[in-house]
């Protein structure tokens, strides 16, 4: 493999590597919830026809046995331990009150009641998840791995053995988080623990600066300890240190808490595995007993969570060894095993989950590789996009920075931030969505497209000058900005087709100014993560300025999502909250880094006199800003699918507020699936939809040729009519279809896919 594996223009340079996404189910599953010929004899009955007599009559016998004929298709799948083992991983009480109660019912004896069809739409709603959602959690949504192979024009899949080569087990978070301060309760601990600053605390000359107050006195002995309160020396390193009894010490420490400049708790760093950490800190407490009790409980945990490994593809094993853990979880700590879902909750609810490798591997060659001109297309305009938002966010840098040096002579990075609530500055959202807006009118122009179009059809060639003059290159980025992690999904009806040029390519999701590749999910799931670490190095050739994340903060941050590709010689700091390893070298309170303006160019200089660009402070809030709003076409009520050359950038979309979907409130199953079919004929849908409201936690599937499909869909429609009857739902054509899928196991069951590539742009 050449060093640089350019798109076509030369621009844009791809990783190697990429992640190979799909779940852990063959994609036929969801097929088979489609009774054969029911579709066809329910579209006997157009429009306008009345529902009754003899016809009718017929056709509900039909549709009454093929209904519990896909129940009982059902119930064998709900029935499989993989399943029921995945099920218990999202939610093990399910299992019982759901997919048991589910399998006891005989769709032949006993009535469709309503209850029976929750359950039945409950465990369906799973099974579309892990048959077709490209998720990547657990063993029904494992890590897998491909490489790009110029050396080969086609594309090939190794299965290797069996489904998953490698599957971890770690601790939430939260919960290593309950357990020291469990921990740290006990008296004995306190002494062992060593107190940090706050991060934008800083203590100089006779007094201490805290952002947004007026300086305040302290004594001397309380400035000091301040500087070395860095969170490696516990008390008695901090009375030999400053030379005073370890009372008077204590005393002051807790004054100091007292004002909020000091914490001083067990902490645990943001890691995928924060139990280590705890063990090392629980192994430099003095006091043996209070060492040995706080070991033992530890140990109690990790056996749980080594239990629940073991237990495999055995549900009610799992269920078992998961009961267990969470009520000897809730005696040490007094804390629920299970935190409530919320927004800010997800991922990461229970205390423990699973991340998975898939044993298939992939290699992708030239025939893909040279069609991916219209990718570089959009990562241009994405370019733009986050270009103009830094200009926005450097603008308001300026001024913060600005207002700061009216009212003090040094401006360090802790008060910047604090300046710029909230992060990364209070109009951020206000203007993306200005930005994002400009960004879909230029592409608009740049498209032309017609007003009532459903296919549209354009050429890289065409459309490159186009592209240039609408999307200049910006001046303005952040580290992370130079990034983009597009989804690619390759439509063909098997690898070999691609060898022969019959398929299609679909650009899924950009994540833009990031590289998700390089989160822990995907860095500890890879054979050999030194590769990846390999190609960082080559993107940053000097350190790099990373800032902690906050432990509660949006669904997508995470200990799975946390910036896992870190070297020695890369600087972590802290702003407002302190998530790392304060014994880790290069790690920074904000309050030490001062801002400097160099030229007209804010830079943020750290203690050893290395410097950044301000900006870089502030990347993980800039880039949660930008990282989903790449976007080509208004939100009307339809738009087309758009093609780039053998690229689809945007599938067809259809978009219709709830209150419309009047088939949604027939109370009659019959009736429902008829009046569902006549809308989607009505409207052109095709027969494979994912649906998005915005009353459900993520995108569902639809078959419109299946009923229990179509009734999860009416249920969806009914939840949002009530919430808010104008509200939209968003209907997009699924592609690659699932009955054309590609990625193999060693069984040849094949499952849908998508590539994630990391591209980074050559120019910055």
């Amino acid at each position: 493999m050449a060093d640089d594996l350019l798109l076509p223009g030369g621009e844009w340079r791809l990783w190697p590597q990429f992640a190979l996404r799909g779940p852990g189910f063959p994609a036929a599953g969801v097929l088979a919830m489609a009774p054969a010929g029911l579709a066809e004899a329910a579209d006997k009955f157009r429009a306008g026809t009345a529902l009754t007599g003899a016809a009718w009559t017929e056709f509900t016998g039909q549709f009454g046995t093929a209904v519990a004929e896909s129940t009982r298709a059902l119930q064998g799948f709900a029935s499989r331990p993989a399943f029921r083992t995945a099920v218990a991983w999202q939610n093990p009480a399910v299992l019982g009150r759901g997919v048991g109660l589910f399998l006891g019912w005989d769709p032949a004896a006993d009535g469709r009641t309503s209850k029976r069809r929750e359950r039945e739409e409950l465990v369906a709603h799973y099974w579309q998840r892990f048959c077709v959602k490209n998720d990547t959690i657990g063993f029904f949504g494992p890590v897998g791995w491909g490489r790009w192979d110029t050396g080969r024009r086609g594309l090939a899949v190794d299965p290797g053995q069996g489904l998953v080569s490698n599957t971890e087990v770690f601790f939430a978070s939260w919960a290593i988080d309950a357990l020291a301060k469990t921990v740290d309760a006990d008296p004995a601990v306190r002494p062992w623990v060593p107190p940090r600053r706050v991060p934008f605390v800083r203590a100089a000359g006779d007094l201490v600066h805290v952002p947004g107050r007026p300086p305040q006195e302290a004594t001397s002995r309380e400035r000091e300890l301040l500087r070395l309160c860095d969170g490696t020396r516990d008390l008695a390193a901090l009375a030999a240190a400053v030379s005073a009894p370890a009372e008077d010490v204590r005393a002051d420490l807790e004054t100091l808490v007292a004002r909020r400049w000091l914490v001083w708790r067990l902490e645990v760093p943001l890691d995928a595995h924060p139990e280590r950490h705890l063990r090392t800190a629980l192994t430099r407490i003095g006091d043996e007993p209070a060492r040995t009790r706080a070991l033992a409980m530890l140990d109690a945990l990790e056996q749980g969570r080594d239990r629940v490994a073991a237990a495999g593809l055995d549900a009610d094993e799992l269920s078992a060894a998961m009961t267990a853990l969470e009520t000897e979880f809730a005696a040490l700590t007094q804390v629920a095993a299970q935190r409530a879902k919320s927004a800010r909750t997800a991922p990461g609810r229970a205390l423990v989950y699973a991340d998975c490798r898939r044993s298939a591997t992939a290699s992708v060659g030239t025939a893909v590789l040279d069609e991916l001109a219209p990718l570089g297309l959009c990562l241009t305009a994405a370019r733009w996009m986050t270009g103009r938002f830094a200009e926005a966010a450097s603008a308001n840098l300026r001024r913060a920075y600005d207002r700061l040096r009216a009212r003090q002579d040094r401006v360090d990075l802790g008060s910047l931030w604090l300046e710029c609530l909230p992060a990364p500055y209070g109009e951020s959202v206000a203007d993306i969505t200005a930005i994002q807006a400009e960004l879909r009118r230029r592409w608009a122009e740049v498209l032309d497209l017609p007003g009532d179009a459903r296919r549209v059809h354009r050429t890289s060639a065409e459309l490159a000058d186009r592209v240039g003059t609408a999307f200049p290159r910006p001046e303005h980025g952040w580290a992370l900005s130079r990034y983009a992690s597009p989804d690619l999904l390759v439509v063909a009806d098997d690898a070999d087709a691609v060898e022969r040029g019959e398929f299609e390519l679909v650009l899924g999701e950009l994540h833009v100014a990031m590289n998700t590749v390089g989160h822990s999910l995907f860095v500890r799931q890879h054979p050999e993560p030194a590769e990846l670490h390999a190609q960082n190095a080559r993107d940053y050739p000097g350190p790099r300025l990373i800032p902690m994340l906050p432990k509660a903060a949006p669904p997508r941050i995470s200990a799975r999502g946390q910036h896992a590709l870190v070297r020695p010689e890369d600087y972590h700091v802290a702003l407002v909250d302190y998530t790392g390893d304060p014994h880790r070298p290069r790690t920074v309170f904000g309050a030490d880094a001062v801002i400097e303006d160099r030229d007209g160019r804010l830079v943020a200089v750290l203690p050893d006199g290395a410097e950044f660009d301000a900006l870089d402070g502030f990347c993980s809030a800039l880039t949660n800003r930008v990282i989903d709003r790449f976007a080509l076409v208004p939100d009307g009520d339809h738009t087309p699918r758009i093609t780039i050359d053998r690229l689809i950038v945007a599938r067809e979309t259809w978009r219709r507020a709830a209150a419309t979907l009047d088939f949604a409130t027939d109370t009659d199953e019959a009736r429902r699936f008829v009046r569902a079919r006549q809308w989607r004929e009505e409207l052109e849908l095709p027969r494979f939809v994912f649906v998005v409201s915005p009353t459900e936690p993520r995108p569902f599937y639809v078959d419109f040729d299946s009923p229990v499909y179509v009734n999860i869909l009416a249920k969806a429609v009914r939840r949002l009519a009530r919430q808010d009857p104008e509200a939209r739902l968003t209907i997009t054509e699924m592609l690659p279809n699932p009955d054309r899928t590609w990625l193999t196991d060693d069984t040849g069951a094949t499952y849908t896919a998508e590539l994630r590539l990391i591209v980074v742009d050559g120019a910055r």
